[in-house]
């Protein structure tokens, strides 16, 4: 039992999105932006969709440092599932956060991971030959952000 009170500017100051602090050689690069939508106190949200909206600014900012010859790619620790291209990504609630993309060789390639195993490495790849340009997932996955990311489907 935990006898631990809280007020209520204490409840509503836990309900916020921990805030992000980096520190990188060169400040200009690295800088992670929080778009509103994450930094605002949205209420109650599982262990997998935190981890789904932040994996997502952590994307997008990686993408913003490539040239145009290279496109982000996710590699996974602990397995040999190796490095995915990413195509999408998603998540479960109440814990489960499943990637979805190519893997070198071009199979399909589906990784599916419990909020308490997410160990994720971001590479830049050089974009596939027969594509005219990289593609970038981020800016796709951060539209998600901007409409809610309640798709129920």
């Amino acid at each position: 039992m935990n006898d631990q009170i809280s007020t209520t500017a204490e409840a509503h100051e836990n309900d916020v999105m921990p805030r992000i602090h980096e520190v990188h050689s060169d400040p200009e690069k690295g800088r992670v932006s929080v778009p509103p939508r994450l930094a605002e106190g949205t209420g109650r949200k599982s262990p997998a969709r935190w981890a789904y909206e932040r994996l997502i600014v952590y994307i997008q900012n990686f993408e913003s440092q490539l040239d145009a010859e290279h496109e982000v790619a996710m590699g996974f620790t602990g397995g040999d599932a190796g490095v995915i291209r990413i195509e999408g990504m998603g998540y479960f609630d109440p814990d489960i956060v499943t990637f979805y993309g190519s893997d070198l060789g071009g199979a399909k390639t589906q990784v599916i991971q419990h909020v308490t195993q997410l160990n994720v490495l971001l590479r830049a790849l050089p974009k596939q030959i027969d594509q005219p340009v990289a593609h970038r997932i981020g800016f796709r996955l951060a539209r998600d952000l901007d409409t809610d990311g309640t798709d129920e489907t």
